[in-house]
């Protein structure tokens, strides 16, 4: 099934026809009369989304929609309303309430089926963010996101200048968003990380060649990386359903089909810009929560988490290409006395202090993670042992040779590390080139660090592991 529909209606006629329709493109279908019903099924089933009439038995579709926002369970589920052609203020209160759109009979099948995909593709798409967001707030990673946002920049793209902006005129005076205007050749070419709309409003005339350029742009917006969030709102000059099922299969958001309303459009814009400060949110956090799940907060390095898959990645493609790589397990001399002698607000210091030396001295390519309170992991990908040998005594160097400056020490403190170093990808010719273990060469390097400690301190040791 591609996703499971509930059809709210009051006549079964009309139930049974949609849902004919709808079975027919393999989708799921439950049935409701009245909005009571309706908010029963939908806590039951939970549906991709919900096609309402406008009026049912106990409220019209725009009280639906408001019943629906109250539950937490219900509030995401897009809702689409089908009617005859309802008076202006009816569609406008629908849209108001948050109804996703009204389409009016007679409805062609192509377009209605094309506006069914979108809705549910964007419930996909947010509901799949939402559940991660709740996993990285299980972790405790998430911060609460703010209820408004900034009144955002929308674009609007078309052929005919002088009708582009007599709409921004009008539209000026009902929305707080930056609006301005370009055409197809160069809505795209001026942007930059930092200037991006929040919300295309491509305009489609009834001249061919600048809808093409149009339908090429929306393409396009939706391969670019730096505009691929964006909403996209598309209005047709006149109704085609085709052109318009097109342009939704293309990756619009939203559709006007009867040209220019600006009550209407300031609706829609207003509605796209709330989802996708909601959806930016979302992602944020998202980010934020796995950012946090594989870094340290102090040294800001990778962590243990993040650096042993990353050290496996690292022995299979060794394993595919036949080169060499090095693991070292770097440890601070005698941490623990600074924490005694000068506090933990010192041993800090110089932790923070020791990931930027390493940071500095080693390649970008090689990764260095914080695995342990003042133990630190070195990969160091396509290195035979002579230029692991120099990195890890530079290292050493770098550390001991120059004071760290900490809170309650007068004078800078000498700090002093030991390096225990591995070589993986070195196989005899009758070994399988299957890549090596993480963990062993982990050990390897462990049993390398601890020959160093036992030698002395302030020094590099080597173990080959056993090919």
């Amino acid at each position: 099934m591609q996703g499971k529909i509930l059809i709210v209606d009051a006549i079964s006629t009309n139930r049974i026809v949609l849902k004919v329709k709808l079975a027919s493109a393999f989708y799921e279908v439950i049935q409701a009369s009245t909005a009571d019903e309706a908010c029963v099924s939908a806590l039951r089933h939970d549906p991709d989304l919900i096609i309402s009439a406008m009026a049912l038995p106990d409220c019209d579709a725009a009280e639906l929609c408001r019943r629906l926002d109250r539950s937490p369970q219900t509030r995401a589920i897009p809702l689409m309303v089908v009617g005859c052609r309802p008076d202006a203020d009816t569609r406008l209160k629908a849209l108001e309430a948050g109804v996703q759109d009204v389409m009016l009979k007679p409805i062609d099948d192509t377009l209605l089926l094309a506006r069914v995909r979108s809705l549910i593709r964007a419930h996909n798409s947010a509901a799949e963010w939402q559940m991660r967001d709740d996993t990285s707030r299980a972790l405790g990673f998430a911060e609460d996101t703010l209820d408004f946002g900034p009144p955002g920049q929308a674009v609007l793209v078309g052929a005919d200048a002088t009708a582009a902006h007599s709409w921004i005129s009008q539209l000026r005076p009902h929305l707080r968003t930056e609006l301005s205007f370009t055409s197809p050749e160069t809505a795209l070419r001026d942007l930059s990380p930092g200037k991006v709309p929040d919300v295309f409003i491509l305009t489609l005339s009834e001249e061919d060649n600048s809808t093409s350029d149009v339908l090429r742009l929306l393409a396009a917006i939706r391969a670019t990386a730096i505009t691929r969030h964006a909403g996209i709102l598309v209005v047709q000059a006149r109704p085609d359903p085709g052109l318009g099922a097109y342009a939704l299969d293309l990756g619009a958001d939203d559709l006007m089909t009867d040209g220019f309303d600006v009550a209407e459009l300031t609706l829609r814009v207003k509605a796209m810009l709330r989802r996708k400060h909601v959806a930016d949110k979302l992602r944020a956090t998202v980010r934020t929560g796995l950012k946090a799940a594989v870094s340290d907060p102090l040294t800001g390095l990778h962590n243990r988490r993040y650096a042993m898959p990353h050290l496996t990645r690292v022995a299979e493609h060794s394993a595919a290409t036949g080169r060499s790589f090095a693991v070292m397990v770097a440890d601070l001399d005698h941490f623990k006395q600074i924490n005694d002698v000068y506090g933990h607000a010192s041993g800090d210091a110089v932790l923070i202090e020791t990931a930027r030396r390493l940071r500095d001295n080693l390649r970008g390519v090689d990764l260095i993670a914080r695995i342990g309170g003042e133990e630190f992991l070195i990969v160091m990908p396509a290195t035979p042992l002579s230029e692991a040998r120099v990195a890890a005594s530079r290292l050493c160097r770098k550390i001991g040779g120059r004071g760290f400056i900490v809170p309650g020490a007068d004078e800078p403190i000498k700090v002093t590390v030991s390096i225990g170093v591995t070589i993986g990808g070195i196989r005899k010719p009758h070994d399988s080139a299957a890549p090596q273990d993480a963990n062993m060469l982990l050990d390897a390097a462990d049993k390398a660090l601890y020959a160093a400690k036992m030698q002395g301190r302030n020094q590099v040791n080597l173990n080959r592991p056993a090919a």
